[in-house]
């Protein structure tokens, strides 16, 4: 594998070895995708004050995560589709994520199930659940727990697919449909479709062979529609049937979050979905200092990370860790489980770097203090 630097390294690596409809499926967002810039541009409304003649001689990226230990101040982030970037993603990315030493997050929407992932992965796995029918929740729920699985994330910014435009305009969609267009783009990107034969045709795992003589089930899974009827009320009796902890994913508003720990969540991940959900949601980082000012506990938080700054940046602001989605699917696309990993030794080594030039010998020890807002 040519030598990359940085995510960006990978994300055009990424872009050479896939068609363009599935690159514009890894990349696109919301609508006009301000959300996509939005996310990025948040990180510039902060900067540094770095303090001097500290001894950083050696330092310290490890975290309290709830009430466990992990060296590092990431997690994977749950994403669907995953084997349409490498053959058997999700299991790449958890073997990634374990030899790192930090949590993988299964997507309801991955293209491994959650019996064949514990069963092939190892490491500390979470899954996240998207309410698709109340149904198929409780069945994967329950599934989830007899896997050995003990966080789940509920994600609940999705009430309806947002309008991804990228995706309308090339057709992308499982099963795929086979334009001229597709296969000429398949024909030009020969390493990526030989990967995908060899490897299978992705399908949503999870889904599969579920209540076949439920014909409500089926039709909202064949059109992927999400429970729009998923309210306060449904997230408490989640609450009473899952018995570990309990993360809600999706959350901006600090009045939303401290709802979330009211009914009993065990924490929020502050994300806008990664602007792929609502064009003008605000950016998780914008909203970071108000949540944590109204519940007083350190939420997680996703969108936008790129650079080991960012991470160091969310966790002086109050960020108990950092989801990573996009920037493991570009070092997964490139290269697999070694692309993924090497995109994790990025992180460590800026993060490392960041924290030594910043004068802080420990990231549990980073405060408000190291960094300061830019004016305007």
């Amino acid at each position: 594998m040519a030598q990359a630097f940085n995510v960006e390294g990978f994300r055009q690596k990424a872009r050479a070895r896939l068609p363009k409809m599935v690159f514009d499926y890894l990349e696109g967002g919301a609508d006009d995708e301000r959300g996509l810039a939005r996310n990025r541009a948040a990180f510039a409304h902060w900067t540094f004050q770095p303090r001097r003649l500290v001894n950083v001689a050696t330092r310290d990226l490890s975290i309290d995560l709830l009430g466990r230990s992990q060296s590092l101040p990431f997690l994977v982030a749950p994403t669907g589709l995953n084997s349409v970037f490498w053959p058997k993603g999700d299991v790449a990315l958890a073997r990634a994520a374990r030899r790192a030493g930090i949590p993988f997050i299964l997507s309801t929407a991955a293209n491994a199930s959650i019996e064949e992932l514990a069963d092939q992965a190892g490491g500390e796995l979470w899954f996240q659940l998207y309410v698709v029918h109340p149904g198929l929740a409780e069945q994967l729920v329950k599934r989830a727990l007899a896997a050995g699985y003990r966080t789940l994330v509920l994600t609940c910014d999705v009430a309806v697919n947002g309008k991804r435009e990228r995706d309308l305009r090339s057709g992308f969609g499982v099963p795929f449909k086979y334009s001229p267009k597709v296969v000429w783009d398949a024909l030009r990107h020969p390493r990526w479709t030989m990967s995908l034969l060899s490897g299978g045709l992705p399908q949503m795992a999870n889904f599969a062979n579920q209540d076949a003589d439920n014909i409500e089930l089926q039709a909202a899974l064949l059109a992927r529609k999400m429970d729009a009827s998923f309210d306060w009320d449904a997230l408490q009796r989640l609450r009473e049937l899952w018995p570990h902890r309990l993360l809600v994913k999706g959350i901006v508003h600090p009045l939303d979050a401290q709802h979330c720990l009211d009914l009993g969540a065990d924490g929020v991940v502050l994300s806008n979905h990664g602007g792929r959900q609502l064009d003008d949601a605000c950016s998780p980082m914008m909203a970071l200092g108000a949540v944590q000012a109204q519940t007083r506990v350190r939420p997680l938080i996703d969108s936008g990370f790129r650079r080991g700054s960012d991470v160091v940046k969310a966790m002086a602001l109050g960020a108990s860790g950092v989801l990573l989605g996009r920037p493991l699917l570009y070092g997964l696309a490139a290269a697999g489980e070694e692309g993924a990993s090497a995109v994790l030794d990025i992180f460590r080594d800026e993060i490392d770097r960041t924290l030594a030039n910043l004068g802080c010998a420990s990231i549990r020890e980073l405060t408000p203090e190291h960094v300061a807002r830019v004016p305007g």
